[in-house]
């Protein structure tokens, strides 16, 4: 009998999470699954990894086809520290999510659950993230299991161009009206800074922010497709080269 791929997830909202638990019980028939993920929230940490903070690693849960691991790290070092020091062999794919938030446009360069994805990438794994568009705690991940199993399975069996990895949307809707591959919208954060004064007589600072999407009607876009109740699936390249711009430069004859 053939042996179950292998696939290492993990996330940036913790190993308690709703969402990796929801993963790992869609995913458990078709693979062995190693999660390793931060002992708590670390939502906006991109790619960062501990540089000078030692690691600890526990194991939480441990049953035939599955181990689950906590690290006092950052969603990077959980990848780093898996394939280093847990898993048997490498794996057949990284997974991050289910993130629970939107993880389209600018936010992918924020997300810890894209870090976890892109530092897959950058070992040459295909690795894939998914994120719903719903931040709460008791968020419901069943209408997104027919289609992360479809996914899943397909890069298993095809994986994916070198360098390249897959950031997965999903609007928050019991039922999507389709999936649409997209390009990130353009948009930033704007009002970003809230001021309080404590009581002791020193300011302190909040980081807020809304989000902009400077692009509404462009229907191409990952931003569109999930305000139009679509799953939005963005090929995302670890190469940031703008080489449309190489020319230029190379014109200053510096």
């Amino acid at each position: 009998m053939d042996e179950k791929p292998i696939i290492l997830i993990s996330n940036d909202d913790g190993y308690g999470a709703k969402g990796i638990n929801a993963l790992v019980e869609m995913l458990r028939p078709i693979a062995s699954l190693v999660v390793c993920a931060p002992e708590g929230p670390r939502s906006g940490y991109s790619c960062a990894f501990s540089a000078e903070t030692p690691l600890r690693l526990r194991l939480r849960r441990e049953e035939p086809g599955l181990q689950v691991w906590s690290c006092n790290g950052t969603p990077v070092d959980c990848v780093k520290i898996a394939l280093a020091r847990i898993t048997r062999r490498c794996p057949d794919m990284v997974i991050g999510g289910i993130n629970h938030g939107d993880n389209g446009s600018v936010n992918t360069h924020y997300s810890g659950t894209m870090g976890v994805v892109v530092e897959g990438c950058m070992k040459n794994i295909p690795s894939v993230a998914f994120s719903l568009c719903d931040h709460r705690e008791d968020a419901d991940f069943s209408p997104l299991r027919s289609l992360i199993l479809t996914i899943t399975q397909r890069v298993l069996a095809e994986g994916l161009p070198t360098g390249t990895c897959l950031n997965v949307n999903f609007p928050l809707a019991t039922e999507f009206k389709g999936v649409r591959v997209c390009r990130m919208a353009k948009g930033r954060w704007i009002n970003e800074i809230t001021t309080c004064h404590h009581p002791r007589g020193y300011d302190y600072h909040w980081m807020v922010g809304s989000y902009v999407n400077d692009e509404p009607d462009a229907d191409e876009t990952d931003n569109w497709a999930l305000t139009h109740g679509y799953v939005a699936i963005t090929p995302t390249r670890v190469d940031v080269t703008a080489y449309e711009s190489m020319e230029q430069i190379r014109g200053w004859n510096l």
